[in-house]
């Protein structure tokens, strides 16, 4: 069974950029769709991005598209989220999922996921 940990979160001024680690122990990354999404203090969770096994085709949401890129290193079994230009309204508790489906076809949705890891926490601010 595949297991994930989230971890590369901090503390950015706007602008900045920082990158997420979802590692996976238990089973190959590679043969999982894998999601990350994120929550802010009273907001509903977001999907933020995801990666389809084997072909890596990725979907972003609208807010975070040309900022943010998901890739996928099947060497370190790990999946990574890197996020440029980053805006306060990107603060949130960043977590990943392998347990759901990732369209390329559809916008992209929390609820694509389930079972969403404890995250790790980005904050964007002066």
């Amino acid at each position: 069974q595949l297991h994930l940990v989230e971890s590369g979160g901090g503390l950015v001024q706007p602008g900045g950029s920082l990158r997420l680690s979802c590692a996976a122990s238990g089973d190959t990354v590679e043969m999982h769709d894998i999601g990350w999404s994120r929550q802010a203090p009273g907001k509903e969770r977001e999907g933020v991005s995801c990666i389809s096994q084997y072909s890596g085709r990725t979907n972003y949401a609208d807010s975070v598209k040309d900022r943010f890129t998901i890739s996928r290193d099947n060497a370190n079994n790990s999946v990574y989220l890197q996020m440029n230009n980053l805006k306060p309204e990107d603060t949130g508790v960043y977590s990943c999922s392998a347990k759901g489906f990732c369209s390329v076809y559809t916008i992209i949705a929390a609820t694509d996921f389930s079972s969403w890891g404890q995250g790790t926490q980005v904050t964007v601010s002066s």
